[in-house]
């Protein structure tokens, strides 16, 4: 395992990409757009709450005043504040039931809408920028952060009506009252504004952490069996929590700001309240203020220092915002474009590749690559490690997308091609295939039309030479994957029956038969001739029988086609030897010309 993970898990806290506010506005805005409706009766409902808290002390002032002269109306006005109170119980209610319900479903929105454009990506445009572990937070914790953003906006609106509304009424009720209490703002406002700063820098940083330590756990299990085979268990236990003494520094930060906050306010409010009650029992006893009156005027000072609560809203809001920054990132990923254009139905499936460049890490890992694959041919790309050829082959059937250059099938360019039916026509077969399906009925059968024919499964299976292996299994077919006890080579040979079973006019094979023996090899390379549709197959490989069995060999070497013949007249070049046996005598010898197909 290596010493520190394969990719950042994100953006650095102190550098932030061109852009990064518009992709989190966009964030926020689509999911207060998919929440309109719920995000609206939450304004409604908190608007309401607000309404009923201001007239409340009020009323309760009113009824106090009439209670202590013997007043007949002294019974409604009771019933009328005991309907107040019940309003504001059921209305707080209604806030926790709607804001929860719009916090999930916006969360979910999130989480699909970063899964879809995920799933949209080139397959190596993500896994270049973010570890496995980062997504994975990013699309379950920070969508949940994320996801509170609309619920917190509507609340606040609540948080921050209701204390200048309160502040209006103590305005009304005494001026001398809002006058001591306005007297207080200054260091309030001062403390809210003090809380934002700090905070937002303490939950990035605290996001960025969290990543890190997803990302090397997830990278760790993935490399459970070379850890233990390594016996380095101890280091990587060391490797994986090396980031958590951050992520403890931030998150005490983090709290701490946020304590520092509730602490202040905690202070503040009750002081501000204690001199508005003392000015009022000043006035109370000179005359110019009744009982109720100075009743309503601590009610309104108590909900007019609320502003201090807003604290908790605006903690929310700082987490959300920093939450959705993170799907921003991911979110501002370019998918890969599609077009509609069907293919030639009578095609052969000619492949050409036109002075196609794929830049890796700032260098070109294919250069100017041009290569014909006529139609109804087997064509073998061999090369040293590193040469391009799973690139070359990843490009060919447009899971990369070529940064200059193009690539044809049938004539038409991938790009144009409707994405459905260019995954029906162009199938693949990987080194370490992915096995998805509840069965290995299903893992075979995956594909872009939904499960395929149980016939077409076996008859696949067997083309692969994995019929035999499946059967012997006590659910033969319907045996769970990961409840299979396959080995390496029984493994690609549920991978190569997959790609049989969906065989268009393009089969890309990527070292797709390195763990097959020899004859297994053989049986299926035969396969691949009669047992399987006809079309075009291009073989990534770095053994010899499967490229003498081809009809012509590309050559790779440093990103560049250095010839294309066939395997033998490749054979009498010592170079070409050389990437089938490494430490031969690599006798020097001019390029091998590249030959027409």
């Amino acid at each position: 395992m290596p010493a520190a993970p394969r990719r950042s898990a994100g953006t650095a806290p102190a550098a932030r990409p061109r852009g990064h506010g518009d992709a989190t506005a966009a964030v926020l805005l689509g999911a207060l757009r998919h929440s309109a409706t719920g995000t609206v009766a939450l304004c409604l409902c908190a608007l309401a709450v607000a309404a009923t808290a201001l007239a409340l002390p009020a009323q309760l002032g009113h009824t106090l005043d009439l209670v202590l002269v013997g007043a007949p109306a002294a019974p409604g006005a009771l019933a009328l504040s005991a309907a107040l109170l019940a309003a504001e119980v059921l209305l707080e209610a209604l806030i926790t039931h709607t804001g929860g319900t719009t916090t999930a479903r916006s969360t979910a929105w999130l989480r699909r809408r970063g899964l879809d454009h995920l799933l949209s990506l080139a397959p190596h445009r993500a896994a270049d920028r973010f570890a496995p572990g980062d997504l994975v937070t990013r699309l379950t914790g920070n969508a949940a952060e994320a996801g509170t953003a609309p619920g917190a906006a509507a609340g606040g609106v609540a948080a921050v009506l209701t204390p200048l509304g309160a502040l209006l009424a103590l305005a009304l009720t005494d001026p001398w009252l809002a006058a001591v209490f306005v007297a207080g703002l200054p260091l309030l406002a001062w403390l809210l504004r003090s809380f934002t700063r700090d905070s937002s820098a303490a939950v990035r940083r605290y996001q960025h952490a969290q990543a890190e330590l997803a990302a090397r756990l997830v990278e760790a299990l993935g490399g459970a069996r070379t850890i233990a085979a390594a016996g380095t268990l101890r280091t990587e236990h060391r490797r994986i929590l090396a980031p958590l003494p951050q992520l403890g520094v931030h998150g005490r930060q983090m709290w701490r700001v946020y304590g520092n906050a509730v602490a202040g306010s905690a202070v503040l409010v009750p002081l501000l309240t204690t001199a508005v009650l003392a000015v009022g029992g000043l006035r109370l006893a000179h005359g110019a203020l009744t009982v109720g009156a100075l009743l309503a005027a601590t009610r309104y000072a108590t909900l007019a220092a609320g502003l201090g609560g807003v604290t908790g809203q605006l903690n929310t809001l700082v987490r959300g915002r920093s939450a959705a920054r993170r799907l921003g990132e991911l979110l501002a990923l370019p998918a890969l474009a599609t077009g509609s254009r069907p293919l030639p139905a009578d095609g052969p499936g000619r492949l050409e590749l036109r002075a196609v460049t794929v830049i890796r890490d700032g260098a070109p890992a294919l250069r100017d690559v041009d290569l014909v694959v006529p139609g109804g041919t087997t064509m073998a790309v061999v090369g040293a490690s590193g040469a391009g050829k799973s690139l070359l082959a990843a490009v060919a059937g447009r899971l990369v997308e070529p940064d200059a250059g193009c690539v044809l099938l049938d004539g038409v360019p991938l790009e144009t091609v409707d994405p459905r039916r260019l995954r029906r026509e162009v199938g693949y077969a990987f080194e370490r295939p992915a096995l998805f399906g509840d069965t290995l009925g299903e893992a075979i059968g995956f594909g872009p039309d939904g499960p395929a024919d149980e016939r077409d499964v076996a008859a696949a299976a067997r083309a692969a030479d994995a019929d035999a292996f499946i059967r012997l299994l006590p659910h033969g077919y319907r045996t769970p994957p990961d409840r299979a006890p396959l080995s390496g080579g029984e493994h690609q040979r549920i991978g190569l029956a997959r790609a049989f079973a969906r065989a268009g006019r393009l089969l890309v094979l990527d070292d797709a038969t390195s763990g097959l023996d020899t004859v297994t090899e053989h049986r299926v390379g035969r396969a691949l001739l009669h047992g399987v549709r006809p079309g075009t197959r291009l073989l990534i490989t770095h053994r010899v029988a499967t490229a003498a069995r081809a009809d012509l060999v590309a050559w790779i070497a440093d990103g560049r086609v250095r010839a294309v013949a066939p395997h033998a007249r490749l054979w009498q070049d010592a170079a070409y030897r050389a990437v089938f046996a490494p430490g031969a005598p690599d006798a020097p010898a001019p390029a091998a010309p590249r030959a027409a197909p």
